[in-house]
């Protein structure tokens, strides 16, 4: 297997883009991606999308967008693994240039929610449940994850405010995002005020939905001799596992095993432990899901992520610093793109380009992201020079 690293990265800002087409969103990114690896064409395209035949009316989308970007008769497929679509499609791009079947390939990941009612979004978020026993008797996806918070305070004896500084730095975060939806800071007063969704969630809890696209442009490390070393990202490391689709499928709810599963495989893959971690892109579509990430990630003992936040831990500064861009709750969450927009985000701290949230010294960086309430789970480490 070829090392590979990425040559280029591009994003869309995450926004109600009702003047953007879905195809307009992904070809934004795409070729903002190829203009920063300063190529012209690619060899495939992998996109990772969820929902564009209900929210859009559209499937085939590896031809649609390759057809868009003047990529007529490159290689081009769309990957579904529900909110690690993103993800799954860089994974896809990443084997097929390591197996040397591919020189050039360019990951998508694109959502577009707005065209559709939040009733109906919230209907197709929940396909991402089991069918049967979840979604099938009326549990919405803000409410699997409602019961995994309230049994991790039950359990581990938080307060539900405890986890206010998950939101709290996210948002601080993002100020310094151009890219994401929202560019505000919050006070744990306004936590506290926040309205209920699902009891404990409320919507200081949650990420929003949006429409964006984020892509990057993958090739093998050989081809970058003579680049400068701030310009070279290596892909040391890509592991994907799944769980049962169901939350209570699990022997232990509160454990994310496809996460556990995966950051194993790729710390392996990466000869590295969680230790030599610099920033790690957390999948927190919710706060709950940001501290089981931390803990199947081995960043903490489990029942203890909050301590983390409450010690200023995964702030830029800290030990483990998380949604460093916004993450999922400020910078948005798109549900398909969000993969690649925590890859995009790492690379931009690898590269030294995170203007008002630069981790200093950042060489090694993580994203993760989770699809389902924890049922396919994609890790991926990458590493500057």
């Amino acid at each position: 297997m070829r090392e590979v690293a990425v040559l280029g990265i591009g994003q869309t800002k995450i926004e109600e883009q009702w003047d953007k087409s879905l195809r307009e969103l992904a070809g934004d990114a795409a070729l903002a991606a190829l203009q920063d690896a300063g190529l012209e064409t690619a060899d495939a395209v992998f996109v990772g999308n969820m929902m564009s035949g209900s929210a859009n009316h559209q499937q085939h989308l590896g031809a649609y967008i390759a057809d868009w970007i003047g990529l007529r008769f490159s290689e081009a497929m769309h990957i579904e693994t529900a909110c690690s679509s993103g993800a799954a499609a860089f994974r896809s791009a990443l084997l097929a240039v390591a197996s040397g079947a591919l020189d050039v390939a360019l990951a998508v990941g694109v959502e577009k929610m707005s065209d559709s009612p939040g009733d109906e979004i919230t209907a197709e978020l929940a396909t991402a449940a089991d069918a049967d026993y979840e979604a099938g008797v009326g549990v919405s996806f803000v409410a699997i994850n409602a019961l995994a918070m309230k049994r991790y305070l039950h359990q581990y004896g938080w307060r539900k405010d405890d986890f206010a500084l998950f939101t709290i730095n996210a948002h601080a975060n993002g100020v310094y995002n151009p890219y994401a939806r929202f560019r505000e800071a919050i006070s744990e007063k306004d936590y506290a005020r926040s309205p209920l969704v699902a009891d404990p969630i409320s919507v200081m809890d949650a990420s929003a939905m949006g429409d964006g696209a984020a892509a990057a442009i993958l090739v093998p490390l050989d081809f970058l001799k003579g680049l400068p070393k701030s310009r070279i990202i290596r892909v040391i490391g890509s592991a994907a596992a799944t769980d049962t689709i169901a939350l209570h499928g699990r022997k232990d709810p509160l454990w994310l095993l496809a996460a556990e599963q995966s950051a194993k495989r790729a710390y392996s893959q990466a000869g590295i432990t969680p230790t030599e971690i610099d920033i790690f892109e957390v999948h927190d579509a919710f706060s709950i899901m940001a501290a089981l990430s931390l803990e199947a990630s081995g960043f903490a003992e489990q029942g203890q992520a909050p301590r983390l936040a409450l010690d200023g831990e995964i702030r830029p500064n800290g030990k483990i610093p998380i949604a460093t861009r916004g993450g999922l709750k400020a910078r948005g969450h798109p549900v398909g793109a969000t993969g690649m927009y925590q890859i995009v985000e790492v690379i931009q701290q690898l590269r030294g380009e995170a203007i008002g949230t630069q981790v200093e010294g950042a060489r090694i960086g993580m994203a993760q992201n989770i699809g389902g309430s924890g049922s396919n789970i994609i890790t991926h480490i990458l590493q500057a020079g």
